[in-house]
């Protein structure tokens, strides 16, 4: 039986002197950390939440999200991480679907979370302090009660609600543990000595489950940011002596753009991991020409716990891959049919194994809908080489049909990322009276850098066939990001002449 809250008490246990969070000044020990989780315990108990309860955890990347969310955990309750940026309508949705009974809000969400909480009978608790010492003092600690089995869910983590409301991945102990535990010892192969960067979100399952969870397993140290700047992540790396840093590829292509950008600031680092949308190789290899550092690009979503395959350190890497799947887990590519394609040609990513989500919260329909055989279907589309390397194609959703042919998006955004002008790009169809839709192109230039949209959209017609180069092309000042960083093509609006 795994437990996820075992390894925190493995480590308290182990060292309980060793840092385990960092927030500038503000450093807490393994032991420290335990102690104040044991006295979320107790706050929460206090409130009547008893084993299988929600608690919804709406904080930022500060130590009093790992004291909440061990300390939940600690209470036999099942965790909603929340985006502290959510509006009161949004909160109200989480807390109610999920029927939450406790809310620890950051005071910064506090206005929001208490209109959300109104009308569902949930208890909000103001969180004003960076390691909760105001909402703790003169409760009595608790210890954990650690009953909970493999199959028993420790968290609910809502979907990004592409295609509608979002929905609530039932993510067990037993996934969520054996994710934590093979990324820290097979993939990132961190020790105690090892100080990871704690920039992606803590409520996001990547930062969660790679960051958090991982760091703990191994006993390391978690650096935290609680508001991704590339320039202050360059002053942690270096300050910190960081030796792994996790993100999403716009955060290394921020780095690698950013002025105050040098190798020897970031000269600790020992291992990049990429995940949470496509890396473009050009950015890939920028950044590692820049500082030294190789990246890892892996693949997860939410509803795995998140980490499904990746560029194993011990195999050889292929940029542009999501490598191989990791041990436990299955992967292959489907037709519409469900029937597995042929290797090399493009099919729908279905995975099997024990990271694999229970199901969705009191959604059986919508579950059978994504698990109908046993294998998750992930709506991202992926070709297979011959060595067993997957390499995503793009979203389902977000294929491009023009005019009959398939146009997939992040195809067109690798070869406009090679213009030397490009910081981001996001590729997205529009309407079309006879084609049916048409490619188009929003492009971010870099800092300084100078292009027309007539050059860029030259620059992609000389290098991909005829129907796919967008034949239209505007500048942005910046794309719509999510949470953790990822480029938003959803939310990417043309032109008002376009629309």
């Amino acid at each position: 039986m795994t437990n996820l809250y075992a390894a925190l008490d493995r480590a308290a246990d182990s060292d309980p002197g060793h840092p385990a969070v960092r927030l500038d000044d503000l450093v807490l020990s393994y032991g420290q950390l335990r102690s104040a989780g044991q006295g979320v315990t107790g706050l929460l108990q206090s409130a009547g939440v008893a084993a299988g309860d929600r608690v919804g955890v709406m904080l930022p990347n500060i130590p009093a999200f790992p004291i909440a969310f061990y300390g939940a955990l600690g209470a036999g309750a099942i965790v909603v991480p929340m985006n502290p940026l959510l509006k009161s309508r949004e909160v109200a949705y989480y807390l109610g679907d999920s029927g939450a009974r406790v809310l620890l809000a950051w005071q910064g969400a506090a206005a929001e979370a208490a209109k959300g909480a109104a009308d569902t009978g949930t208890r909000v608790i103001e969180v004003a302090d960076a390691d909760l010492t105001a909402v703790l003092r003169g409760v009595a600690p608790r210890p954990a009660a650690t009953s909970a089995a493999d199959g028993d869910d420790a968290v609910i983590l809502y979907t990004s609600g592409t295609t509608g409301q979002p929905k609530g991945a039932e993510l067990t102990h037993g996934g969520l543990s054996r994710n934590a535990q093979l990324t820290a010892e097979t993939l990132l192969r961190n020790a105690p000595d090892d100080v990871m960067m704690g920039c992606l979100p803590l409520f996001h399952v990547f930062g969660l489950t790679c960051g958090l969870n991982a760091t703990v397993v191994a006993g390391g140290t978690l650096t935290l940011l609680p508001r991704f700047d590339a320039g202050k992540a360059l002053e942690i790396i270096e300050r910190d002596r960081v030796t792994i840093f996790e993100g999403v590829p716009t955060m290394y292509a921020a780095m690698l753009h950013h002025p105050n950008a040098d190798i020897a600031r970031t000269a600790s680092l020992r291992l990049c991991i990429s995940g949470g949308a496509a890396m473009p190789v050009e950015v890939l290899r920028g950044f590692e020409e820049k500082f030294g550092c190789v990246i890892l690009e892996g693949y997860g979503l939410s509803e795995t716990s998140p980490v499904a395959s990746f560029n194993h350190p011990d195999k050889p890497r292929k940029p542009g891959s999501i490598g191989t799947p990791i041990l436990g887990v299955e992967m292959r590519l489907v037709g519409s049919d469900g029937g597995t394609v042929p290797q090399g040609e493009v099919g729908e990513i279905a995975i099997r194994g024990h990271n694999v989500m229970k199901g969705y919260w009191e959604r059986p329909e919508a579950t059978a809908d994504a698990i109908p055989d046993g294998w998750f279907r992930t709506g991202d589309l992926a070709r297979m080489d011959e060595d067993g390397y997957y390499y995503i194609v793009d979203r389902k959703k977000e294929m491009i049909i023009r005019g009959g042919y398939n146009v997939y998006p992040r195809e067109i955004e690798e070869v406009l990322y090679e213009h030397p002008a490009v910081a981001e790009v996001a590729v997205i169809g529009i309407a079309h009276s006879e084609l049916g839709e048409e490619v188009a192109a929003a492009v971010a230039l870099r800092p300084g850098a100078s292009a027309t949209p007539e050059e860029l959209r030259a620059f992609a017609r000389d290098r991909v066939a005829a129907y796919k180069y967008p034949r239209h092309v505007w500048l942005v000042s910046e794309l719509p990001k999510g949470p953790t960083g990822k480029i938003l093509r959803r939310a990417v609006r043309p032109p008002e002449e376009l629309q």
